[in-house]
């Protein structure tokens, strides 16, 4: 700490919970009331579930002097995104058994699940548990799922970075003991040692805090958009070292200027071996140094402006060995998935799916949910085969043989699967938003879906039915499906209107900025058909819409 101010709440918490425990214990033999108290709330956060309520419901159940319709959303650790078929019918089972029968693939490459009652949740993590899976540390002031550019299969260098991010999600793990002794064993449990938090402290960080690792020429993981990033510099298809980018984040309040997104800062070179030395003085760092006052300001990119980049750059350098090199140069092409199908060197198959906002579910003709089931219990994919989930919420089947590959494709069109979507469909993400998210002023996932359609009547009508535009919506503006660096971005202000953002980069690199305020759908669309007939009349023969704007309205 730099100085005196009163810590908030949590630290108090955090400090007073007998390591993420709490009250927990006896909180989840409570069932006659099916939320948490506040307090349970943030402590069960660590453990990778946030307590809500379907926000649909809550007139009705008011006028009938009813609770809240609480329920859990709990979220997996899976770095890299990668789950074998087994683990994959596993959490496609537990969607029916204790949630909502759908999986939520989500912007940081892993899945939630939505609607587990209080007195199902330690079923679901039993479950979740016997799957060689967990949930610690999904969500909370920790690290948090690990991301990497998709699909390790696809190189050696591909398959290193994933699993630098295992190795990064396996250091920066909290050490307690809580998760399994609460939701697994029901029993405390004594360990050989003294409980205590090497990395963390007592206190873990300030925020939360997020890694990735990417592959360039894609920036799926959206690399400018965390706390830290790792960018491989490769030579012979062997990552040798990593461009350190750090001091990202999305989150921000309306109404308060102090708090805003950020894209990180490139801060130096580090060789391979020294990826865990250097990603810990970073958090360290920020662990030491950051806000413990304010939660608003709590994040690393506050801590980065508030003491200067070189300031910054300096104290990670006293925590290394040998310190940080310059920067090695690298180059994105762009932020988005490569949809249908690759091949490896070692000629096995892999098919990339678009999935819209991430949910898998079975919905009129189109039964998504039970096709990819159908295809994780395949003979010999079930035993050598890879389910991947994306940084942009789609999922690939990887490592298929040729042989597979047609009953794939029959499986998929025998569920009314289909490819057939737009580039800027393909390119759209959002948040959860209503019914379930606590923090939602507007919709997102509900809406977003009909919005596109009427975005791509606009640009078809403009001849720009190809055209790549990335386009993110979020609920609210803590910017979950990154936003602010979306060609087109719509965050969340009341019902039924968005703040409209203008400008991302197509490669994710650069902010955007705010174009229309508090506006509703007719007044987005009739923002955006002129602009995008300028667009299509003005634009360079290699500008994006994005690089347009920027040129034009700023």
């Amino acid at each position: 700490m730099t100085d005196q101010k009163p810590l908030s709440r949590n630290e108090t918490l955090k400090a007073g919970s007998d390591f993420l425990r709490g009250t927990l214990p006896e909180a989840l033999e409570q069932q006659a009331f099916g939320g948490l108290t506040e307090d349970e709330g943030q402590l069960v956060k660590f453990h990778g579930m946030y307590v809500q309520d379907d926000r649909d419901l809550r007139p009705e159940r008011a006028k009938r002097k009813l609770d809240r319709a609480y329920s859990f959303m709990a979220r997996l650790r899976i770095p890299a995104g990668i789950l074998t078929p087994r683990q994959y019918l596993a959490m496609d089972q537990l969607a029916d058994t204790y949630a909502n029968h759908t999986l939520r693939l989500t912007t940081r490459q892993t899945i939630q699940f939505h609607g587990v009652i209080k007195a199902n949740l330690r079923a679901s993590l039993r479950a979740i548990d016997a799957a060689l899976l967990d949930s610690i540390a999904a969500c909370g002031d920790v690290n948090r799922n690990v991301m990497a550019t998709s699909n390790p299969f696809l190189s050696r260098a591909h398959t290193e970075a994933a699993e630098a991010a295992r190795t990064l999600s396996a250091h920066f793990l909290p050490r307690t003991g809580a998760w399994r002794e609460i939701f697994i064993e029901d029993e405390p449990v004594t360990p050989p040692q003294p409980e205590a938090e090497p990395i963390y402290g007592a206190t873990y960080l300030p925020r939360k805090f997020k890694m990735t690792v990417a592959v360039p020429p894609s920036n799926d993981v959206d690399v400018f958009a965390h706390d830290l990033s790792f960018v491989a510099i490769i030579e012979s298809d062997r990552i040798i070292g990593y461009t350190i980018i750090a001091g990202g984040g999305m989150g921000a309040t309306h109404g308060e200027p102090e708090t805003y997104p950020r894209v990180g800062s490139i801060i130096g070179y580090c060789p391979a071996a020294q990826l865990l030395e250097a990603a810990q003085a970073v958090l360290t760092v920020q662990r030491d140094f950051g806000d413990r006052s304010n939660r608003k300001h709590a994040r690393l990119k506050y801590t980065i402006d508030t003491h200067g980049l070189d300031w910054f750059i300096a104290a990670v350098n006293e925590r290394l060995q040998t310190p940080l090199e310059p920067a090695r140069p690298f180059t994105f092409t762009d932020n988005h998935d490569s949809f249908g199908w690759a091949q490896d060197s070692d000629g096995l198959h892999h098919l990339t799916l678009f999935i819209e906002n991430g949910r898998i579910l079975d919905a009129g003709t189109m039964k998504l949910k039970s096709a990819l089931a159908a295809i994780a219990r395949l003979p010999d994919f079930i035993d050598q085969g890879s389910i991947i989930f994306t940084p942009n919420q789609n999922a690939i089947i990887a490592r298929i043989t040729p042989a597979q590959r047609q009953l794939i494709e029959t499986i998929l069109a025998d569920h009314g699967i289909t490819q057939n979507f737009s580039p800027l469909r393909s390119t759209a993400m959002a948040c959860v938003g209503l019914p379930t998210c606590g923090l939602a002023l507007a919709e997102s996932e509900r809406y977003l879906p009909s919005l596109i359609t009427k975005l791509e009547d606009l640009l078809t009508q403009h001849g720009l039915a190809s055209e790549k535009i990335t386009t993110r919506m979020t609920g609210c503006p803590n910017g979950c499906a990154r936003p602010y660096i979306a060609e087109i971005g719509l965050v969340g202000r009341n019902p039924g209107r968005y703040n409209l953002h203008l400008g991302g980069a197509p490669d994710g690199a650069r902010l955007n900025f705010i174009h229309r305020e508090n506006a509703t759908e007719p007044e987005i669309l009739e923002t955006l058909a002129p602009l995008f007939a300028r667009f299509a009349a003005e634009r360079t023969s290699t500008e994006s819409f994005g690089d347009y704007c920027t040129r034009t309205l700023l």
